[in-house]
């Protein structure tokens, strides 16, 4: 069920996607590396392109994961004020 407030309370997972940035950012540069050593230049620098992409998302995400509570509420907000009975 909407609320209709969903802007104000959206949350975002924030480590998950540290997490999974990390684990594309392990990739893109093993895929940049073999690429190189394979000795195919323009696929090396489309990982190494996806690695720039990646390195300034995790930029931005640790960003915002130290703003803290106010881009990452905790626990006990509720992701949406409950509806209401009509009674």
């Amino acid at each position: 069920m909407r609320s209709g407030n969903e802007p104000v309370t959206a949350r975002s997972p924030l480590r998950l996607r540290f997490w999974l940035g990390v684990w594309g950012l392990i990739w893109a540069a093993a895929g940049t590396a073999a690429f190189l050593l394979a000795g195919r230049p323009g696929w090396a620098a489309a990982c190494g392109g996806l690695m720039l992409v990646v390195v300034v998302d995790l930029i931005m995400v640790l960003r915002h994961i130290r703003q803290g509570p106010h881009w990452q509420p905790g626990r006990d907000i509720p992701p949406y004020e409950p509806p209401r009975s009509r009674r």
